[in-house]
């Protein structure tokens, strides 16, 4: 019998409410870890030693109440009726089976019974006998576990969570009654790890143990040691459908008599229906003409073979019109109804590919689904449902379709046979996803998705031969693919052995050299202490209380580790806040068709900070504040918040459960997130983004890169000497390329508001308006970088050159084909350029290098707003403030908009308001911020007060002037406690200059603005506004750009020919001006007519090249010579360097680092670009490297650089892991006190990561919290150091990355005050000083 469900009962299984059909769930529950990786289900049970937690259940986990009403005992045997499946018949011979062996191997096909019914078999056994069991069945997904334990209870009409219980991450439904529980396979192996044997158990379920996860492989391990030590009662019975029987029987074998019997294999016969099978050699009909053969090393899919699949659903209409008949006799499905269709495909961007092609064939009325590992349980919901009447549903889906998801509708499996597998680079161990052929295994479980309410049909898009010879039986075990250090933490705490025995008798031991390779990566992350005196240290290493924590955490090494640092210095709620959201798919909606808005939203959620994990944190944290506040209380406020912030609020909500999770593990460590609410002031905020930088940085040692150099002179060169912050370049413009400037304006539009756009040669340079708060590279720029990466190339419609020629007439214009045009887009005029134009205007300079300026405006320290306060250029602003007040001004007509020009009233300080030429910033409702243009000052007014400027008066130069301090640059200090400046050196600076009048000296002017030196009047001297901030400790003096140097030899020379009296204005000649004049006609004539009649002309595509910039960082690694490419949803993925004339190194840190398919190019994720502080990148790799060795001159007199890494073989010399080995130069002067200060910090962070009685984790909050304030001190000391440090040539050690150059005798050893008599194996230990010649 087959037993249906009502639509009510499956919505009631799933948190989204969607109504279902009426259909039947499976067993088969397990998806594959190469499309979404299983969850790591682990419990930080009996933590460390054991009276270190309180308040915890017996198993470390909460406990949830059962679920209300109903009974809580089971029904009596006899008003239960099992459903009747293939395994029905073989109950008591199972339960025979099971009673009398240690271990039983039954496989069965899919949909045969075995997850659902044989568990409730032995259950009702025990129960007829009045005994006891306890009996756990484990799957490999959450979903898995929680929906059969659901379908189980509901079908013995029992509570959820008394008789028939789950347990997933740290979510228990289940009481001290129930007797069969659900749990994934990282629950059960955690639980037996901590408890070290099996007898909590009666039975133990082991399901889809043919997938051969790194995990499956070390709980069969861990059963089987338990079993044979300590748990000879425990029953053990591994269920697949696909299984290997032979290689698991003999691996369960056990010792009769003196010989090894293999574990006994039970088969179940029969499936639900039968499946019908073919093959490519079949499909000659649907595909007529020669098929393209696959080939064993080049696993892809060619659009012919899209194109067969695609003919193949389209044939089932033909052949279900032929088999009706036969379909209504098994009476399992309407005639009406279409059969569905379930592909198999590789990976995210081939189901996007036949989706589009699928959503093409609109007539066929198809329901398409995308099934994979991303896709949320609520998007799963459509996949379950039967379709609209009359159309067929195909699902399009990767191997997650394989065991964890079952439709049952589904009649037809198209198999590309193909998967994608985590491997690992041989030469750097950076992973990266590889397509390969699937296994027969594989293959064989997905057939098996057919044929569940009719008979089904399993096409496979290869030919017989390649099936029988190319493709492998069985998948390859993940334990010899993948990192194993999860595991290798597992064994630590198993604590049965060194990890190279223990693992030696896996199902499929891996190599030596994997083992020895992952304990290395241990001992670099700090898991295990990389101190031991014994033989085989590589092999092995002590478990560190950081390694204990990491151990019973649910995500990637790396997360866990910066959660770790996150408590020690006081930001452990934005690291748990990072470590859920990059756990997880990525909350941040970037939509084709909107892919710069979503990334517009990414870089306001960064707030400056060039950092992913920071966007996540502030992202997560204004949707958390926006919710607490009670804005987002009803869900459409809620989805509209996200579509207007484009954030995806199934995923951030996913985000906050597993944020949750996090919490309570780590909580059981003594590490809680403070619920005081830190300090919000400007000074706290940065310091505590710049504490969680370096964290960042401490957690992903050693995925380090550090930008390469720009050569100065070229870059201005190639930018046209244009501002890199706000400009981009555009190349291969055709000819003429001035008559489409509104088209390429149209293009940019989406970034931002254009400024102007210069035409030169065959290029364009198109430039944003600057936003006054900011000095930093404009987010427009940015975003137009995003343009060059989208789908549709970026493409100018232009009119044929000869048409062009014939509107000029009679004139010869060949020679404009590239002429240099400036267009102002604000009053939309195009003009030609001279052929050689001055870099500077003398007509826009003050008459003498020194004046006085009135300063009006402070933007930041060292940027400021002024005007000339001679008194020639004051009476220019009377005469000008007269006539604009004499007219009759009218109110402005058009509609608002940013830097539109026009008059705005002010009033002063008499209460007299007069009314100044202004252009509109802001506009905000009924007011709007407006600048004026002949002040520098800023006000906000109402909009209906804005009046016209009259077009006599725009013509005018506007008389405030934009400045900054020339050699002006941020300390340290400065930038941790602010983005660039802190809060006490903006109020230093604005007391020093705020309203005074103040002499400048003029060094430069560049991109418009003068660069100056500043200077207050004192009673005896003139003193140098940069001297007192550099003397206060706010500032260092800095080198100018070359562009600032040439144009103050410029300015010198020119402001010396004055003086002498030798100054000659440039004189053109009457015919030149002429020339131009007649230019500007051509231009204007053209424009207008090109704007009149543009439709009549027949028109071309020109593709562009770009946007670009030549100041584009390219970064390279500190410990591999490849390429290196930033991933392109990474806000640093077009990271500027705006400053090239800075020479010190600045470093970019990676949360994932992977190699592209080719193993050419390093492929980075998640980065954070670090504060520009000279010094940094050494500091922070000294600080958290596991060893390190200094380097000195010749002389012995400083330090030139240091090798960080795990140090050298003490018998070989050779170094233990050479390519994580990093080679550092020093950029500044480090001495004895800086390596002092780092080991001082390392202490500290050991003492705050140790184990035993006097352990952090005995210690209240008030003392931790005055251990992390010590941490924090240490922190910002040893990047504050004042002075500052001296700036130094970087001189490479001529031994590169070689270890033991250091004469003993000249190496101090620090040993850590009480000798680390904390307890326990250190995280860090202290770096040995070289002893320099005085």
């Amino acid at each position: 019998m087959k037993k249906a469900f009502t639509a009510e009962q499956i919505s009631d299984w799933f948190t989204s409410g969607t109504t279902f059909a009426n259909i039947k769930l499976t067993e088969e529950v397990a998806e594959k870890k190469s499309d979404g990786p299983p969850s790591n289900e682990t419990s930080p049970a009996e933590v460390l030693d054991k009276g270190c937690v309180e308040n915890v259940t017996s198993d470390g986990r909460r406990s949830q109440k059962p679920e209300p009403a109903g009974r809580s005992a089971p029904p009596p045997l006899a008003s239960y009726e099992y459903p009747i499946l293939p395994i029905t018949k073989n109950r008591q011979e199972l339960i025979s089976l099971i009673e009398n062996n240690s271990v039983v191997i039954i496989r069965g096909a899919t949909g045969s019974g075995k997850t659902t019914q044989l568990p409730q078999y032995i259950l009702d056994h025990y129960n007829e006998k009045n005994t006891s069991c306890n009996i756990v069945v484990t799957q490999p997904r959450k979903i898995g576990a929680t929906s059969i334990a659901r379908w189980v209870a509901m079908q013995r009409k029992c509570t959820l969570g008394s008789l028939v219980g789950y347990q997933v991450g740290l979510e228990k439904m289940a009481t001290e009654h129930t007797q069969l529980i659900y749990m994934t396979t990282g629950v059960l192996l955690q639980k037996l790890v901590s408890a070290k044997c099996l007898t909590e158990f009666s039975h133990i379920f082991i399901d889809e143990v043919h997938e051969r996860t790194e995990e499956m492989d070390f709980l069969l391990l861990v059963l089987r040691k338990l079993l044979h030590s300590n748990s000879y009662c425990v029953k053990i019975i591994l269920m697949s459908a696909t299984i290997n029987c032979r290689q698991f029987a003999e691996y369960f074998a056990t010792i009769i008599r003196g010989r090894m019997n293999p574990a006994y294999v039970f088969e179940v016969e029969g499936a639900p229906y039968a499946i019908e099978e073919f093959y490519l050699d079949d499909l000659h009909s649907l595909f007529p003409h020669r098929v393209e053969l696959h080939h064993p090393d080049d696993p892809r899919i060619t659009p012919e073979m899209y194109n067969l699949a695609i003919s193949l659903i389209q044939s089932f209409d033909e052949m279900e019109g032929k088999d009706s008949s036969k379909v209504e006799k098994e009476g399992s499905m309407a005639s009406s109804e279409r059969g569905s269709v379930l592909v198999f495909l590789p990976g995210l961007h081939e189901i996007s590919y036949m989706q589009e092609a699928l959503t093409k064939l609109v007539h066929k009325r198809l329901q398409v689904y995308p099934l994979h590992s991303t896709v949320t349980l609520e998007e799963q919901n459509g996949v379950f449902l039967y379709p609209v009447p009359g159309y067929r549903k195909v699902i399009l889906s990767t191997n997650i379709a394989e065991s964890s998801v079952t439709v049952p509708d589904v009649k037809y499996v198209i198999d590309f046979c193909l998967v994608r597998h985590l491997v690992c680079d041989q030469e750097t161990n950076y992973q990266s996803l590889r397509l390969t052929w699937a296994s027969k295994t594989n293959c064989n479980q997905r057939r098996g998705r057919a044929g569940r309410v009719s008979k089904g049909y399993c096409y496979r898009l290869v030919t017989k031969e390649f099936w029988r010879n190319e493709m492998p039986d069985h998948m390859i075990p993940e334990m010899l693919l993948a990192p194993l250090a999860t595991i290798l933490l597992k064994v630590k705490l198993l604590d049965m052995g060194d990890p190279r025995s223990l693992l030696s008798t896996a199902l499929s031991p891996p190599k030596l050299c994997d083992i020895v390779r992952t304990v290395l990566q241990l001992k670099e992350m700090g898991a295990l202490s990389v101190k031991s005196d014994r033989r085989g240290q590589n092999e092995d290493g002590e478990l560190t209380f950081l390694g204990r924590v990491l151990a019973h955490l649910p995500v990637d090494l790396y997360l866990g580790k910066m959660i770790v640092l996150g408590h020690v210095f006081g930001c452990l709620n934005e690291c748990l806040i990072i470590a859920a959201s990059l756990s997880l798919k990525s909350f941040f909606a970037i939509p084709s068709m909107q892919q710069l808005a979503g990334h517009r939203s990414k870089l306001a959620f960064a707030r400056g900070t060039p950092s992913d994990g920071i966007a996540f944190v502030s992202a997560f944290k204004a949707w958390h504040s926006s919710k607490k506040k009670g804005q987002l209380r009803h869900p459409k406020d809620e989805l509209d918040w996200g579509k207007e912030n484009f954030i995806q609020i199934k995923r951030i909500r996913e985000v906050a459960e597993l944020y949750e999770d996090l919490k309570k593990r780590v909580s059981q460590f003594n590490m809680h997130v403070s619920e005081d609410s830190q300090s919000s002031d400007y000074s706290s905020t940065h310091k505590q983004r710049f504490i969680l930088q370096v964290v960042i940085a401490g957690a992903y040692y050693p995925n380090y890169f550090v930008q390469g150099e720009i050569d100065e002179h070229l870059a201005s060169r190639e930018l046209n000497g244009f501002n890199p912050r706000t400009t981009v370049m555009v190349r291969n413009l055709p000819p003429y390329s001035f008559l489409y400037y509104k088209q390429l304006q149209s293009m940019f539009r989406l970034c931002g508001q254009v400024k102007a756009i210069s035409f030169d040669s065959s290029r364009a340079y198109v430039e944003f308006y600057g936003t006054s708060q900011d000095s930093g590279v404009l987010p427009e720029v940015s975003l137009s970088f995003l343009l060059g990466q989208k789908a549709l190339p970026m493409e100018l419609s232009v009119y044929p050159i000869q048409q062009i020629e014939n509107c000029a007439g009679n004139r010869h214009i060949p020679y404009m084909k590239y002429s240099r045009m400036n267009v102002d887009l604000q009053s939309h005029t195009v003009a030609p350029v001279g052929v050689v134009t001055s870099i500077i205007d003398p007509e826009k300079l003050p008459p003498s290098r020194l004046f006085v300026v009135n300063i009006t405006e402070v933007l930041e320290v060292g940027h400021f707003w002024g005007f000339l306060a001679d008194e020639a250029s004051l009476e220019k602003k009377r005469h000008l403030t007269a006539e604009i007040n004499m007219r009759t001004l009218d109110p402005v007509t058009v509609s608002l908009y940013p830097n539109l020009l026009c008059l705005a009233p002010y009033s002063e300080i008499n209460g007299q308001t007069l009314y100044y030429r202004a252009k509109t910033l802001h506009m905000r409702g009924s007011t709007v911020e407006v600048f004026f243009v002949d002040f520098g000052n800023t006000a906000v007014v109402a909009s209906s007060s804005l009046r016209e400027l009259p077009s006599d008066l725009q013509s005018r130069p506007f008389q405030a002037q934009e400045f900054q301090v020339a050699r002006l640059h941020p300390s340290a200090e400065s930038i941790i406690h602010g983005n660039q400046w802190s809060s006490r050196a903006r109020n230093r600076f604005i007391t020093l200059v705020k309203g005074h009048s103040l002499i400048v000296s003029l060094y430069s002017v560049l991109y418009g603005v003068m660069r100056v030196q500043l200077l207050i009047n004192t009673e005896k001297t003139n003193t140098s506004v940069l001297d007192i901030l550099v003397e206060e400790g706010h500032a260092i003096k800095a080198e100018e750009s070359c562009d600032s140097k040439q144009n103050h030899e410029a300015l010198m020379s020119l402001y010396k020919d004055k003086e002498d009296g030798t100054y000659v204005p440039d004189s053109v000649s009457s015919s030149w001006k002429d020339r131009k004049k007649e230019e500007k006609e051509i231009i204007d004539s053209l424009l207008a007519h090109f704007s009149k009649g543009s439709q009549s002309y027949a028109r071309t595509k020109v593709r562009l090249h770009g946007p670009s910039s030549p100041y584009k960082i390219n970064f390279h690694s500190l410990s591999h010579y490849k390429t290196v490419c930033i991933d392109r949803t990474s806000i640093n993925s077009f990271a500027l360097n705006e400053n090239p004339h800075y020479k010190h190194e600045r470093m970019l840190v990676a949360g994932t680092v992977s190699v592209d398919s080719t193993g050419t190019c390093i492929l980075l994720r998640d980065t954070t670009l670090m504060p520009d502080i000279p010094g940094l990148p050494a500091l922070i790799t000294m600080l958290f490297t596991p060893i390190m060795e200094l380097r000195t001159n010749k002389e012995r007199t400083c330090y030139t650089g240091a090798l960080c890494g795990l140090g050298c073989n003490s018998q070989t010399q050779e170094a233990i892991l050479p390519e994580h080995d990093i080679e550092l130069a020093f950029d500044v002067k480090f001495d004895v006190e800086d390596i002092t200060e780092i080991n001082a910090l390392r202490v500290a962070i050991n003492h705050m990561l140790s184990e035993g009685p006097n352990s952090v984790l005995h210690l209240g909050p008030d003392r931790i919290s005055h251990l992390q304030e010590d941490c924090r001190d240490h922190l910002t000391r040893l990047f504050t150091k004042s002075p500052s440090r001296e700036a130094v040539a970087p001189v490479y050690y001529e031994k590169l990355e070689k270890w033991n150059q250091v004469d003993p005798s000249l190496k101090m050893d620090i040993v850590e005050p009480g000798g680390g008599s904390s307890g326990g194996a250190l995280l860090f230990q202290l770096h040995p000083v070289t002893l320099l010649n005085s």
